[in-house]
This record gives structure tokens, C-alpha cells and sequence, in this order.
């Protein structure tokens, strides 16, 4: 075995090694829920629908909303290092990151723009830039034309209308080139304090499988889900069940038999079910892997990601 390889070794199985603890409270977490809730899980392909609770029987409302929470508490002892998976410094990079972050991973923004902050700190210098080198740097993250004529155009914005700095509120936010509900609540949440649900593709995903809503609109998404949470706990909230998305709750096979909130989900069965395959699917630091960002918080228990082009 090469140096280099050896070295690769060991620190994919010390990551392992310091998951180990995690995903066997995670394991007892699951089997303790699936003996309070008589010792039997919901069947496969017992969806729950409309009304419907864990193993397809009838839900009100209220039932509805005490286990919504009660998954939020549950998601908060399994990922209690939840955070946003791009690296920011302020709350320009924090917009810009998040704008380039459309159709491709955060990693991949992640990788990309160090070099295009190195460049361009400011709004005001990306907005004085030559875009075909903006184009270049942006490149990675693919639909980079598009990507760079909104970038350069929010950047002009908060230049010429908000003295080069991001403003706090949604309703300006919303107002720049490329930035939506999504990308100003990301930001306000995640650089301001202010509260507020991101429904990107995993969050959508998941709290349609836990019954919490029927909507296909974010809008209406988002609405339906801020009534039923304190506003205190939506940015919180958007950050657990979007890592649970990533690394648990897959969108073509969840794993449902490593899922420590199996028991509470109306949709258990959709993915695998047996808890040795399951925890073959884990993914991120869940599966003793590199997560997102190259620059984690200090409390993230996996690996940094590794920088562009580095193997």
C-alpha cells in the first residue's frame, strides 16, 4: 500500500470509528421509539397520506402536529450539529454561495468559491468585474453564464441600492437578481437570526413522507409548515430535516432501517428496511465520510470535504 493510500486508510476509519457512537445511539433511539409504539413498526408501504399516521391509521390535526415536534426533538438529538452546508464568512458570500448553489451540490460550491471571494470580496468588486473571467471562475457549478449575470447583477443591486451591504430583509432580498424565498431565508437565518423555513428539494421531500403536508409549492410549503412549528424553531427545523434528507432520508431508496425516527414516519417501507443494508446507504458523516464543507463547524463530528480538485 502507497503512503498516500495508508494515510486515506486511516482517517476514513478514524472518522468511522468516532460515528460508531453516534449511529448506535441512533440504532437504540429507533428500537426503544419502535417498543413505545407497542413494539411493532409501521409496515412497508404503509403510506400515510392525508389524515394518516405511522402504519396508515387514521390522524387528526392535533395528533399530526405532537408528532411533527416530537420529530423535530428527534432530529435534534440526531444531528444536534446541524448547519448550513456552505461556507460563508458574511452575509455576501452566504448570498452568493447560495445563489451559485442552484442544480448543483453545496460541495461543489463549496470548492469553487474560495477562489471566486479571493477575487472578489466585496459586492463592489464583483460588480466592477469582466464577467467572462467571472464565468470562468464559476464555472464547476455548471449553467456558470446564468449563474455570473446574477451574481454580477445582485452585487451591482447591493451596490448601487443597499450601499454594498445585504440587507436584513425579505422583501429587498427578494427584490435582487437571482435570490427567491428560498435563497432570503437561507440568508436571513443563516446571517441575520431571523427565522425562517428553507423548502429546497429535501426538505420538500421529507415533510410530505412525514405526513406534515400534501403541497408541491414551496410557498405553500413553507406556509403550512411555519404553522405548525414555533417561529423560534424554523431555521433549526430546515437545517435537521435537510441533513436527515442527505443522510438517511434519500430521495431514490431511503434508509429506513438505519432511520432512528422510523417509528413516528407514515412512510417507512419506502426504502430499505433491513438495518445491515440500510446502514450501507448512510451517507456523509453518517457513513464515516467526508460531509460538505471544506471549512465545517467546529462541532461537526465527520471529515472536512476536500478542496477542488484534490482527489
Amino acid at each position: 500500500m502507497q503512503p498516500g493510500t495508508a494515510k486515506k486508510a486511516a482517517v476514513k476509519g478514524k472518522a468511522t470509528e468516532a460515528n460508531a457512537a453516534a449511529k448506535g445511539k441512533a440504532a437504540a433511539k429507533a428500537k426503544s421509539g419502535a417498543k413505545a409504539d407497542g413494539g411493532v413498526r409501521p409496515p412497508a408501504g404503509a403510506g400515510g397520506g392525508k389524515g394518516k399516521g405511522p402504519g396508515g391509521k387514521p390522524e387528526s390535526h392535533a395528533a399530526m402536529v405532537r408528532r411533527a415536534r416530537r420529530i423535530n426533538r428527534e432530529l435534534a438529538e440526531v444531528y444536534p450539529y446541524a448547519h448550513p452546508e456552505l461556507d460563508f464568512r458574511n452575509p455576501f458570500e452566504l448570498l452568493v454561495a447560495t445563489v451559485l448553489s442552484a442544480q448543483t451540490t453545496d460541495l461543489r460550491v463549496n470548492q469553487t468559491t474560495p477562489r471566486l471571494f479571493a477575487a472578489y470580496p466585496t459586492p463592489e468588486d464583483l460588480a466592477a468585474a469582466n464577467p467572462e473571467e467571472v464565468e470562468e471562475l464559476i464555472r464547476p457549478t455548471g449553467f456558470f453564464r446564468a449563474k455570473t449575470k446574477s451574481i454580477m447583477g445582485l452585487a451591482t443591486a447591493l451596490r448601487d441600492e443597499f450601499g454594498g451591504e445585504v440587507p436584513g430583509r425579505l422583501a429587498d432580498l427578494v427584490k435582487l437578481p437571482g435570490v427567491g424565498r428560498k435563497t432570503a431565508n437561507v440568508v436571513l437565518g443563516n446571517a441575520f437570526g431571523v427565522p425562517g423555513i428553507t423548502v429546497d428539494t429535501h426538505f420538500g421531500r421529507l415533510v410530505r413522507r412525514f405526513g406534515w403536508t400534501e403541497q408541491d409549492d414551496p410557498v405553500k410549503v413553507e406556509a403550512e409548515i411555519c404553522a405548525i412549528f414555533p417561529k423560534s424553531e424554523w431555521t433549526m427545523l430546515s437545517h435537521r430535516v435537510v441533513f436527515h434528507g442527505r443522510r438517511i432520508c434519500h430521495a431514490r431508496k431511503p434508509a429506513c432501517g438505519a432511520c432512528p425516527i422510523a417509528p413516528l414516519c407514515p412512510s417507512y417501507g419506502e426504502g430499505e428496511t433491513d438495518p445491515e443494508k440500510a446502514r450501507k446507504l448512510l451517507k456523509y458523516e453518517k457513513g464515516g465520510l467526508p460531509g460538505q464543507r471544506l471549512s465545517p463547524p467546529p462541532d461537526y463530528p465527520g471529515l472536512p470535504a476536500p478542496p477542488l480538485g484534490a482527489g
